[in-house]
């Protein structure tokens, strides 16, 4: 999965660069299989980007190259990499399984896997933590409830909303 980390390097420095990213043969050979991903920027420690997708739309590689370019510069909470940020970037690849329903919150919190991401949904809104998000978070209840924020809902919505989870394979810098 190294290759994964040149590649979403790579889809930043052309994206500054204003060309097309050449993909070899080989990479996409070998990345063909449709599946989700995120790509996490960070800088001195510090997230300064990720974006990524649920649920296998594209074949990887593509989703490590769009991903990378969105976490870069379309990043909501961020402003837009600038060049100059560029060597002190660190970029992490986290590739996901399909998510599986778990169920509703208070009802499954005794289940929650601390090893696993967790997709919270309830009233057509939804988020996401990664399972590195746990490092920073590690007691499940306020896991939960900065989950529920993230997805602008109440703190203690997450009693009430759907718990989905998902495992993943990370690569980073």
């Amino acid at each position: 999965m190294k290759e994964l980390l040149k590649l979403a390097r790579g889809s930043l420095e052309a994206y500054f660069k204003n060309e097309r990213l050449k993909v070899s043969a080989k990479i996409k050979k070998k990345y063909s299989d449709k599946k989700a991903c995120f790509v996490t920027l960070s800088e001195n420690k510090k997230l300064r980007g990720c974006i990524g997708s649920l649920k296998p739309r594209q074949e990887l590689w593509k989703d490590v190259v769009e991903n990378s370019v969105n976490a870069g510069f379309h990043d909501f909470r961020f402003f837009p990499l600038a060049e100059k940020e560029l060597g002190n970037i660190k970029i992490e690849i986290s590739v996901l399984t399909i998510p599986k329903r778990l169920g509703i919150g208070e009802k499954v919190f005794d289940k929650i896997n601390k090893k696993v991401g967790i997709i919270l949904k309830k009233d057509g809104k939804s988020a996401t933590f990664l399972p590195q998000v746990w490092e920073q978070i590690s007691s499940k209840r306020k896991f939960l409830e900065q989950l529920s924020i993230k997805a602008g809902l109440n703190k203690d919505d997450w009693k009430n909303s759907e718990i989905w989870f998902y495992k993943v394979e990370s690569v980073r810098e």
